[in-house]
């Protein structure tokens, strides 16, 4: 593998010069599960990091057909013409080696796809969500440090992957649809409760007048939630990622919030609590990892489940002896 032959230092200035190569090169090293790997991985992204944290980190996730690549492709391509560097993640905790859909989803980023200024690279995949969640943030920081300005992490799995990319984001955005019957079904309430803005696509031609009415009914149901920020209460926008009316005015929503929480220091508190909560996913990604590679501990934690499933052994008493094993 070609990383293997780069130093972590060389790595880095490429990746400070904006070799989108290296910065590839040196993804490809973060996902590596080798011993030898994660240590250069670790040294690179410690000498990045204080290159780090300059990118409006945006998280996306939606209703299936929201249109999440075609508003990512509308989105990235009205950044790029204003004269920013976007680069493009995917969070899925079920997707394989290959990245999942986003690389289907690459066709659909047809402009993004082919702009010199955009990146987009699916998140690998380590079994768990978690191990997905850590290595989305390492690759987050690599693009920062490349020169990224905007930071677009997609979620495509279901469940817990929107509250992965919501804990490793700026701003958490939530696209719907317009005219699909019960919208607020669709709307999980905790998905609500982490929304810093919903978003109704698809408001154009025919559909602009029940995007309207879909918006309404979005907004009573933020109405009754606490919101997460004394200074932010999420709103409820329309807009068309074909035709790209109300991209501008979505952007400028996360720009202002932006504003808004570097004033009332929520950003960097909110950032600060994210680098905890990643220390702990590591954590316990590498417990995990102990648990499945050392021979010794595989095979009491194997004899465990077998006597834990016969009724033999208390639950409890077998995470002991596990524990102990760890030396935990």
């Amino acid at each position: 593998m070609a990383a293997r032959t780069h130093k972590p230092s060389d790595l880095a200035r490429g990746i400070c010069g904006g070799d989108r190569a290296t910065l590839a090169r040196a993804i490809t090293l973060i996902e590596s599960k080798r011993a030898d790997h994660r240590s250069a991985a670790h040294h690179l992204v410690q000498e990045l990091l204080p290159l780090t944290g300059k990118a409006v980190r945006l998280g996306i996730t939606g209703a299936p057909g929201a249109g999440k690549s075609s508003t990512i492709d509308a989105l990235g391509t009205y950044l790029t013409s204003q004269g920013r560097k976007v680069a493009v993640l995917a969070v899925d905790p079920s997707s394989t080696r290959t990245g999942g859909s986003i690389l289907g989803d690459k066709t659909r980023m047809g402009r993004l796809g082919s702009d010199p200024h955009a990146f987009i690279r699916p998140s690998p995949t380590s079994g768990t969500l978690g191990g997905v969640a850590a290595k989305t943030r390492e690759t987050m920081l690599l693009c920062e440090a490349a020169g990224y300005e905007v930071v677009m992490v997609e979620t495509v799995g279901i469940g817990q992957s929107e509250t992965a990319v919501a804990d490793m984001t700026d701003f958490f955005l939530v696209l719907m649809l317009p005219g699909a019957g019960d919208e607020l079904q669709g709307l999980k309430k905790g998905i609500v409760e982490l929304a810093d803005m919903v978003a109704v696509n698809k408001a154009d031609g025919d559909n602009i007048a029940r995007a309207k009415v879909a918006a309404a009914e979005y907004r009573a149901a933020l109405n009754i939630l606490q919101p997460q920020s004394k200074t932010w209460s999420p709103p409820v926008i329309t807009y068309s990622a074909l035709t790209g009316n109300g991209i501008s005015g979505l952007w400028s929503q996360v720009m202002e919030h932006k504003r808004l929480m570097i004033e009332s220091g929520e950003l960097v508190a909110r950032r600060r609590e994210q680098q905890v909560k990643w220390m702990w996913s590591m954590l316990e990604e590498r417990l995990t990892a102990r648990l499945r590679s050392d021979p010794a501990v595989r095979g009491k934690v194997r004899q465990a489940e077998v006597q834990v499933a016969a009724g033999k052994l208390a639950p409890t008493l077998a995470v002991e002896e596990i524990a102990q094993l760890l030396g935990v």
